[in-house]
């Protein structure tokens, strides 16, 4: 059959070409007609929609993105790495994550705006209403250019989570698999985040969407819930004192392709085939050394259909499927709760996540030295859920968390959170942990002194990156021979130095080398700023 899109972009097509042979003299008619070339060869299959510049891409044209720590909300309690709060916008510190955390994300979750055109989504400083025509336009492009720098923040072994309801989640959906891929699509979890839906619309609503996808579906994590050896015990025994130990059975067919023939039983003489549809999981000359050692019984009487026999000493697998219903795993009503605990007043923040949900998720995608990233950190559940995680199971998880200031939630709500989980609230004991409070700032790239301003945001990125504190004491940021040379002089003063975090024009002497020798030395690397630097013709 034709295709008749593709024969009337042909058509087109061979009418520009007339067109620039007319008027091949002209440069301002060939650049147009270039444009107009690009957009009909442009993806005619997928998702498609309105791009919309958003200000805060104009204002990074004139000014380069930086953080300054706010020393004064500095927490620290232990002597264990640290967490990082950043306020301001969130595609600010993603550019920023992309210089420092590039491929060292473990797990992102995010609670970004529904889009429900009820005040729930603002673009510009505006609200954006149902009854906009580019409401789904200005989201989609708000997502992704956000999206697209979270995929490169992921790790191999890496995944992010996203909570959506019905209003975008076809689109996002869309959207995910072509900047992740639809190979490394995990699935989607419904979560019940309610009991009822308050008689809503013509089928109530009581659930959001987790969309899950991987940074690779070939090294993702092991996906599952861990599964104590006691839980395991509960569904195994050992009725004939086997002395390989406790037993239990599962079905020796499957709805694979595979062998089909008559199993014997050896006792009775009965034959049995597999179930219609279904075929045996061994060969026959497996089943036949297999009954010969116990491990294909028929049944208790010894007269029923052939099954597996499986040892718990056996068992490969530690971990238990997630599955995509989730409807035990805390609701909306936990979590306004949990704020009310945290903060003693009844409303804080609009439907926020409950603790559980998120540290289920933190469970089941990463292991217990995971970097967790939220970029819509919001009442700042995903920072308390890593904390109790830690102190439920020892873990030393660390946090990035991401959010505006808009009605001074940052400052307000997710510093004071994490603050109170900290330092404990009510009768609850604080959990020991460390936070850095950093603010989205900006230099002109019109500046004299262009380099010594970044310079002297140098160390709030050395910082996040390695997760630490620049201390002086262990650890050092050395940034000219000068500094080198004092740093050698009184060496002896310094007993506890876990690094050096040393500029690449710094050129140490063969008896520093030696005097610095047991300790880790980091080059702080140039591409910090380096491509901003080179569009305006300036270097470190």
């Amino acid at each position: 059959m034709a295709n008749l899109s593709q024969e009337k972009r042909q058509r087109m097509l061979a009418f520009l070409e007339t067109i620039r042979e007319e008027h091949k003299d002209d440069d301002e008619v060939l650049i147009a007609l270039e444009e107009i070339e690009s957009e009909l060869n442009a993806k005619k299959y997928g998702l498609v929609w309105e791009r919309h510049e958003e200000a805060v891409d104009v204002q990074m044209r004139d000014n380069i993105p930086v953080f300054t720590e706010c020393v004064d909300k500095e927490i620290t309690t232990t002597s264990g790495g640290v967490n990082f709060l950043l306020e301001g916008d969130n595609l600010h510190s993603l550019r920023l994550l992309e210089k420092t955390h590039a491929g060292k994300i473990d797990v992102i979750y995010i609670d970004p705006p529904y889009n429900t055109g009820n005040k729930d989504f603002v673009y510009d400083d505006a609200f954006v209403d149902s009854v906009d025509s580019y409401k789904h336009s200005k989201w989609l492009s708000f997502m992704q250019e956000r999206l697209t720098i979270a995929k490169k923040l992921l790790s191999k072994h890496g995944s992010i989570f996203i909570s959506i309801d019905d209003a975008e989640y076809a689109n996002l959906k869309l959207l995910c698999d072509e900047i992740f891929g639809n190979a490394n699509y995990v699935g989607t979890i419904c979560w019940k985040k309610k009991t009822n839906g308050n008689n809503m619309g013509w089928l109530p609503p009581v659930h959001d969407y987790i969309l899950c996808y991987a940074c690779s579906i070939e090294t993702i994590f092991d996906m599952g819930f861990e599964v104590s050896e006691a839980d395991i015990l509960k569904n195994y025994s050992n009725p004939d004192n086997d002395p390989r130990g406790p037993w239990t059975t599962t079905d020796l067919s499957a709805n694979h392709k595979g062998p089909h023939f008559a199993i014997t039983n050896p006792a009775t003489g009965d034959v049995f085939y597999p179930p219609d549809g279904r075929y045996w999981v061994f060969n026959e000359q497996e089943v036949l050394k297999r009954i010969a050692d116990g491990r294909i019984i028929f049944g208790k009487s010894g007269t029923a259909r052939p099954v597996q026999r499986v040892f718990a000493k056996d068992r490969v697998f530690s971990k238990r499927k997630a599955e995509s219903w989730w409807d035990s795993h805390g609701m909306n009503s936990d979590a306004t709760q949990e704020l009310k605990e945290v903060f003693g007043v009844a409303k804080v923040f609009t439907h926020p996540k409950p603790t559980q949900l998120i540290m289920n998720i933190i469970k089941i995608s990463c292991d217990k030295s995971a970097t967790i990233l939220d970029f819509f950190a919001g009442s700042g559940t995903t920072g308390h859920a890593v904390l109790k995680l830690n102190a439920e199971d020892g873990g030393n998880r660390r946090f990035i968390l991401c959010t505006n200031n808009e009605n001074n939630i940052c400052e307000e709500v997710t510093y004071e959170r994490i603050k109170r989980v900290i330092e404990g609230y009510g009768d609850t004991e604080g959990i020991p942990a460390n936070l850095k409070y950093y603010r989205t700032d900006f230099v002109s790239k019109d500046s004299d002194a262009l380099t010594d301003e970044l310079l002297d945001h140098i160390k709030e990125m050395i910082q996040l990156e390695h997760g630490i504190k620049l201390d002086g004491s262990k650890y050092i940021m050395v940034l000219t021979d000068e500094e080198a040379d004092a740093l050698e002089q009184h060496w002896d003063e310094y007993t506890n130095v876990k690094a050096l975090y040393v500029s690449r024009n710094v050129l140490f002497t063969t008896e520093q080398n030696m005097l610095f020798s047991d300790v880790d030395i980091h080059i702080i690397p140039d591409d910090y700023f380096k491509f901003e630097l080179q569009e305006v013709g300036e270097s470190w």
